[in-house]
């Protein structure tokens, strides 16, 4: 475990697509990514009330504001960065499984096309179908199904040999 939270074990798993890793270590991998978008979620959820104000609401120049969309801004990279991340430590997961690595993707790609769903669609007036947005959250929901019990719970050669 000491290892795997050293430089050189982060980098493997994070940076490199070289590389098979077991199911514990690919659970070990995406606990970090997962509770740090956790924690960017609740702050991003603490500043929401300040983003989106109008010029009634507020001064022209507002503090609150003006810090609400820099964290923004931060959080989007957070989580494009994440994704990265994600990609890279699944691609060693799904070659210890003997599964094409591209599909490595597949999560992320479901979350950025169910994310600019729900933001078209309001955009849209109506001439974007609600269905297609829910199509979206469905795809991104057995994405993560079959993401969880392909790399998290089924084995590989990796977990034979432990």
């Amino acid at each position: 475990m000491a290892a795997v939270l050293s430089r050189e074990g982060l980098r493997f798993l994070y940076r490199s697509d070289e590389g098979a890793i077991g199911r514990r270590l690919w659970w070990l991998g995406l606990v970090p990514l997962v509770s740090f978008l956790a924690v960017m979620t609740l702050v991003w959820l603490s500043l929401l009330p300040y983003a989106g104000r109008g010029l009634d609401e507020r001064a022209f120049l507002d503090p609150l504001t003006a810090a609400a969309y820099v964290f923004l801004t931060l959080y989007a990279f957070s989580i494009l960065l994440a994704g990265v991340c994600f990609v890279m430590l699944s691609m060693k997961r799904l070659r210890d499984r003997a599964r094409p690595v591209g599909l490595a993707g597949l999560v992320p790609l479901a979350g950025l096309l169910a994310g600019a769903a729900h933001w078209l669609e309001p955009q849209m007036g109506g001439a974007f179908p609600l269905w297609a947005v829910y199509s979206c959250d469905g795809f991104l929901a057995l994405a993560g199904v079959w993401t969880i019990i392909e790399m998290g719970v089924l084995g590989g050669a990796r977990d034979e040999r432990a």
